[in-house]
């Protein structure tokens, strides 16, 4: 069965159709759960995660969170949610973004123009106070502007990173699901060995990415890092006392690692200290 990845404006009605969704296909929808484990491995209390991604940490929050942990350990935790096979929707993460090489996985925005969206935040919160829910709305989408920069180098506004981009100004609930339902029943869209095999790979690279920076011995290396039905390449150079063969240990004892080849390279600075 596809997988639905799917990113939302604040007052779209995202998660209306995001719950439709899952009642209609059997399955849940995840996206507060994965709060949890990332605020875990991240040490840091799950409130201040949120405000982070939110784009409302205050200064000391904004210094104490490693946004290059946050990127690995979120796409980890997203990529273990997507191969599980045991959910139908994955609302916001950046799934979208992450999961849109694999053919089985559709990915969908769900959207409204600025004023509607503000009308119903305006509802749903009790408020006149039109200019601070304009406010909160752009400084969501701020934060999620930047944080999709960063993580996958793209637009997340731009249709043309979607399979389909649903206007709930003009479409209603029911309409946006069958419209989803509509390409989760279209053969271009389903399980096939090949795609399946594209995403063992691609969460076998995010969990070995993931690993090696939970581990204080590799934590600092920067790696490129490819999988292929479980042999697993490593590339890069390291430096300042970094031990390559620390890498190979990490990544081999996570499951499904078969085979690690290792092209690590010991940087230029430091083979002349180990040469002198």
């Amino acid at each position: 069965m596809p997988l639905i990845a799917m990113t939302r404006e604040m007052g779209s009605l995202g998660k209306d159709v995001a719950s439709a969704l899952a009642a209609r296909l059997g399955k849940p929808v995840v996206h507060h759960e994965i709060i949890d484990h990332l605020a875990n491995k991240m040490r840091l209390r799950k409130s201040h995660v949120v405000r982070f991604l939110d784009g409302k940490a205050n200064i000391w929050e904004r210094l104490t969170t490693d946004r290059t942990s946050l990127s690995i350990y979120t796409a980890d935790e997203t990529l273990a949610v997507a191969e599980a096979d045991t959910v139908s929707v994955i609302r916001g993460w950046g799934s979208a973004h992450l999961l849109r090489p694999i053919q089985h996985v559709i990915c969908v925005r769900v959207c409204a123009p600025l004023k509607v969206r503000v009308q119903r935040m305006m509802s749903r919160l009790s408020s006149d106070d039109e200019a601070f829910i304009a406010n909160e709305i752009r400084l969501s989408e701020e934060a999620h502007a930047a944080i999709t920069r960063r993580h996958f180098g793209v637009n997340w506004q731009n249709p043309e990173e979607y399979d389909l981009v649903l206007n709930t100004e003009r479409v209603s609930i029911d309409k946006c699901v069958d419209e989803v339902m509509a390409l989760v029943t279209n053969p271009q869209f389903q399980e096939t060995a090949q795609s399946l095999q594209m995403l063992a790979n691609l969460a076998l690279e995010t969990h070995v990415r993931a690993a090696l920076r939970a581990d204080p011995r590799t934590e600092k290396m920067s790696l490129a890092i490819t999988a292929d039905q479980g042999v697993v390449t490593l590339e890069g150079t390291v430096d300042r006392g970094s031990e390559p063969v620390l890498a190979s240990e990490v990544a081999g004892a996570l499951p499904r690692v078969k085979e690690i080849r290792n092209h690590i390279k010991i940087g230029t600075a430091l083979r002349a200290r180990l040469n002198g």
